[in-house]
């Protein structure tokens, strides 16, 4: 594989994971700590469910990330989707972190020939490439919930995470005037301060 495109790869998959971490906590913070833990239904997760199933995939996905099967045979994952009666908001988020330290842990380090490697998850085969963005459309998928399950309780307090209504023309002309502004990692930040400014 082209080291350059590999490269270029790399650096967008570590991007997206930090904005769609960055994305969940900006939503998370408009919340109180009710809310993490309210279904709309039976079928439905909270978003504390949803926290804590993304954090023990993650945990389970990226250890020993190289050498090992993504599916540990130490995880439970059926456990992920209750919460104990006893748990707190802090081990709820100290769990949270762990898993996106194990992420960001074994990604950071890899290096451009370790994407020629083959790993495996529940005994399929993936390419570095394939592991990365099964993972990365996994957690896009859940923090979308978390997002959607965040705005619905703020309802018309809900602080946008995205362009305003009816605001898109103004929005491009104000990145178009700010070089740089548009980087995936700080456009919560760029929508924050435009609708400041504006």
């Amino acid at each position: 594989m082209d080291q350059s495109i590999t490269q270029q790869y790399f650096d967008d998959a570590l991007s997206s994971f930090r904005a769609y971490k960055k994305l969940a906590e900006k939503a998370l913070a408009q919340l109180n700590e009710e809310e993490y833990f309210v279904t709309l239904d039976e079928e439905s997760n909270s978003i504390a469910v949803i926290m804590k199933h993304i954090a023990g995939n993650m945990l389970s996905r990226w250890t020993d990330f190289l050498t090992s099967d993504g599916e540990k045979p130490n995880r439970n994952r059926d456990l992920e989707f209750e919460i104990e009666p006893d748990m707190t908001m802090a081990e709820l988020f100290d769990f949270w972190e762990r898993g996106w330290s194990c992420l960001f842990n074994a990604l950071e380090p890899l290096q451009p020939e370790d994407f020629a490697k083959r790993i495996t998850i529940r005994g399929q085969e993936h390419t570095i490439v394939q592991a990365i963005n099964r993972q990365l459309t996994h957690y896009a998928y859940h923090i979308g919930q978390i997002v959607f399950l965040a705005k619905h309780f703020r309802s018309a307090e809900w602080q946008s995470l995205s362009v305003p209504r009816n605001r898109s023309a103004e929005f491009n002309a104000y990145l178009k005037a700010r070089p740089g502004a548009a980087d995936k990692e700080q456009q919560l930040e760029a929508v924050a301060k435009f609708v400041d400014e504006g």
